[in-house]
């Protein structure tokens, strides 16, 4: 049998983390409620091991692991699918959450998810051959959305995407493509949901969807328009 790993993590309660993965596809093949709570979930070659903690805080954890794909549009829709069926909604904020397609700057079109135990699962598909970090956009709005992607997303630090995001949609000197408008727009609305800032994402939200596209414009903004669906669907407080 060849080498393979297998993530062990962590949760507060078993079951709201079984309902989670049962709603993306995943199989519950193993559950021990005592001793001590472990619970085993799979989905083709994926296979994910949780155990329980009593005094576990799941909105300060900092667990993760990476699953790689050769088809991460693919497994993006099939769990979206999953999540509206079983939530009625898309959840993008909080615990659990999911969130948008993007193409990385260091060789990956990934998404993240974070489960009901805090745990955020990377999933991604390599798309070049340099799997380190490449140079910065040179370009104004390029740049901004590269950044501001990392920000909100690596570094989970929204607050320091909002504010690189605001800097450039306050230019007076420079204007976005629409394609880039879109993305901002949408970017900036996210994470202002995600700062609890509700009127605000509403308004980013609502301007995203005034931008007019033509048809090959859409097509670029694809992944930000899939996005800007789902945080309008999903208005929690």
């Amino acid at each position: 049998m060849p080498e393979k790993t297998i993530p062990i993590l962590p949760c507060r309660t078993l079951q709201p983390v079984l309902d989670f993965y049962t709603a993306l596809g995943f199989e519950v093949t193993y559950t021990q409620r005592s001793p001590n709570p472990y619970a085993v979930v799979q989905r083709g070659a994926v296979e994910l091991q949780f155990f329980a903690m009593k005094h576990y805080e799941p909105d300060t954890s900092f667990s993760t692991c990476y699953v790689l794909t050769d088809d991460v549009d693919g497994l993006h829709e099939a769990f979206r699918a999953g999540l509206k069926a079983a939530y009625g909604r898309i959840p993008t904020r909080g615990l659990p959450r999911f969130g948008p397609l993007k193409d990385m700057s260091y060789g990956v079109r990934q998404f993240l998810m974070t489960d009901p135990g805090g745990n955020c699962v990377r999933i991604g598909q390599r798309t070049g051959v340099h799997h380190g970090h490449g140079p910065a956009p040179g370009e104004t709005f390029a740049r901004a959305l590269h950044h501001a992607s990392l920000l909100a997303d690596s570094k989970a630090d929204p607050a320091a995407a909002a504010k690189v995001v605001d800097r450039v949609l306050a230019l007076t000197d420079e204007t976005p493509a629409d394609v880039q408008l879109v993305r901002l727009l949408v970017l900036r609305g996210d994470v202002a949901a995600q700062l609890g800032d509700e009127d605000g994402a509403a308004d980013f939200l609502t301007r995203a969807a005034a931008v007019r596209l033509d048809d090959a414009e859409r097509e670029a903004a694809r992944d930000a328009l899939t996005r800007l669906a789902d945080l309008r669907a999903d208005p929690r407080p």
